[in-house]
């Protein structure tokens, strides 16, 4: 075969196999492609099972499929059987001539009107171990040059080998890929699930008991309150909980996106629809579809938006920007707004009927100051998620740190707790928390009067009271090494605490 032949058989052997990501379809394209090119009469592919050190014809050209299934060889029987086993190929000029040669397919009977037949048989190696045996018959030709067959065959036997290896590697990237997806999927639907929000307030009882009954429902939710409160947090219980936990959760946060984009955003466009719109784009509505769309910040939309999702949640369809084919989507939508929408209906900024179809089910998320009996848990399970994520060791807050966290007013609600108990965790060196941890505004702070106007003396009393009882608590009320973890002597230990009313028996 010429060089220029060549190159265009393993060109279109290395289309064919790249075409493809079934195996079996991949190798019986090769087989069509050398039937073709080389003047093959009959190819088998071979593959061994090594647990069983058996051999079996994965695809075939010419050879029934009975034939296929019945034909098996053991390691070493046979031509096939020898080439696997030693990983070396074998040429048979004529195949009449050859007493290894079994022919189990029964393909090649001896006889005056059958031509007489040369074979090829080259490994299929993937590294150092042979996993196959690639197999041509071909007519007898005195002035073919076997040797050279023997080396294109080999070539295409490699590129048969790659392409296995590449198609293990997808598999495996799929299969690590889909147990990382359900790992994950799992994850965010622990994390998420109603039990997962802390707080055990009525007011958080209250919520707790409307996601309950709405999440299995496909009603449109309407979150209000405070910037902070955690409305997101419950849109993804709401989700995570619901029979649509499976299929997408999109989100989009409507004051964040430039009023002259936020059309195409949610409902896409078509390629040429304004300057820049170089390809088609899927909005938010697509992606979500058969899933949950949640629209935070709703109450920054402009009133031409207003109009087309008023549509979409009335008739579930909607065209992308530019375009004029409608499209049919079903999306449970939930919506969150830290504004008045009331007050927005009446001056005109938010259109009333689109809010009525948006307050279907009203959550109100109370803020922090009305639910001061969750400051300690919140601050507790940040503390225990921040102390993880910088792997440090803090136990706990101390009395004065406790005093302020249920002092302050948390304007910023628990997105504020959270920084400030991260803070905290930064600056600690040492296993409790205390009040100068926290940041100026709770140690400070004239609106929430969270010091008392104490004198240099009596702060200093109040911070040796606090290590004095620090001590004990760590030690258990063991008054002499409690004094050996302040470097004091158990005298001085001892008239410190009696001056401040501290009993060593109290902490036993």
């Amino acid at each position: 075969m010429k060089r220029i032949e060549q190159v265009t058989l393993f060109y279109e052997i290395s289309q064919s196999l790249n075409q493809h990501l079934e195996l079996k379809k991949s190798l019986y394209h090769v087989l069509d492609i050398l039937a073709n090119s080389l003047n093959m009469v009959r190819g088998t592919i071979s593959i061994l099972n090594p647990l069983r050190d058996e051999i079996s014809i994965e695809v075939a050209h010419s050879l029934s499929q009975s034939t296929i299934e019945r034909v098996k060889y053991k390691l070493g029987e046979g031509v096939t059987g020898r080439v696997i086993q030693t990983g070396k190929a074998l040429t048979i000029p004529k195949i009449s001539e050859e007493p290894l040669f079994l022919d189990r397919t029964a393909a090649r009977k001896k006889g005056k009107t059958h031509k007489e037949l040369s074979f090829f048989c080259v490994p299929i190696q993937k590294g150092n171990h042979v996993i196959g045996a690639l197999s041509v018959d071909r007519p007898y030709e005195q002035t073919y040059d076997l040797k050279d067959g023997e080396r294109l065959l080999s070539v295409v036997a490699t590129m048969i080998a790659q392409h296995v290896i590449n198609l293990e590697t997808i598999t495996l990237e799929k299969e690590r890929l889909s147990d990382e997806n359900k790992r994950l999927r799992d994850e965010l639907e622990n994390k998420y699930r109603i039990t997962s929000i802390v707080g055990n307030s009525n007011k958080m009882r209250e919520v707790f008991q409307m996601v309950s009954q709405v999440c299995q429902s496909n009603a449109t939710v309407l979150i209000r309150g405070e910037s902070g409160t955690g409305k997101e947090l419950v849109a993804h219980s709401v989700h995570y909980n619901s029979t649509r936990a499976k299929k997408p959760f999109v989100k989009i946060n409507c004051a964040a996106i430039p009023a002259n984009l936020i059309e195409s955003e949610l409902f896409g466009h078509e390629k040429g629809a304004f300057t820049g719109a170089i390809k088609q784009k899927l909005g938010k509505f697509e992606l979500a579809d058969k899933g949950t769309l949640f629209l935070d910040e709703i109450g920054s939309i402009g009133l031409d938006v207003q109009a087309n999702l008023l549509r979409v949640l009335q008739e579930k369809e909607f065209e992308r920007v530019g375009g004029q084919r409608s499209i049919k989507v079903d999306v449970r939508i939930i919506a969150a707004t830290n504004k008045n929408l009331e007050q927005a209906v009446d001056d005109g900024s938010f259109r009333g009927d689109l809010y009525y179809r948006l307050n279907v089910f009203p959550i109100y998320m109370p803020p922090l100051r009305e639910r001061k009996t969750d400051i300690l848990l919140l601050a507790d399970f940040f503390l225990e998620k921040y102390c993880t994520e910088n792997n440090k060791q803090i136990k706990r807050f101390s009395t004065p740190a406790i005093d302020m966290l249920m002092d302050y007013h948390w304007p910023g609600n628990v997105r504020e707790l959270e920084n400030c108990i991260e803070r905290a965790v930064l600056l600690c060196d040492s296993g409790v928390i205390h009040s100068y941890h926290l940041p100026p505004t709770l140690q400070t702070g004239t609106e929430s009067n969270t010091l008392p106007d104490l004198s240099l003396e009596d702060a200093l009393c109040n911070l040796e009271k606090e290590m004095i009882i620090d001590a004990l608590k760590n030690t258990h009320g063991n008054v002499t090494m409690a004094s050996k973890i302040l470097k004091t002597t158990v005298r001085k230990f001892a008239y410190k605490a009696k001056r401040y009313g501290v009993y060593y028996k109290h902490y036993r």
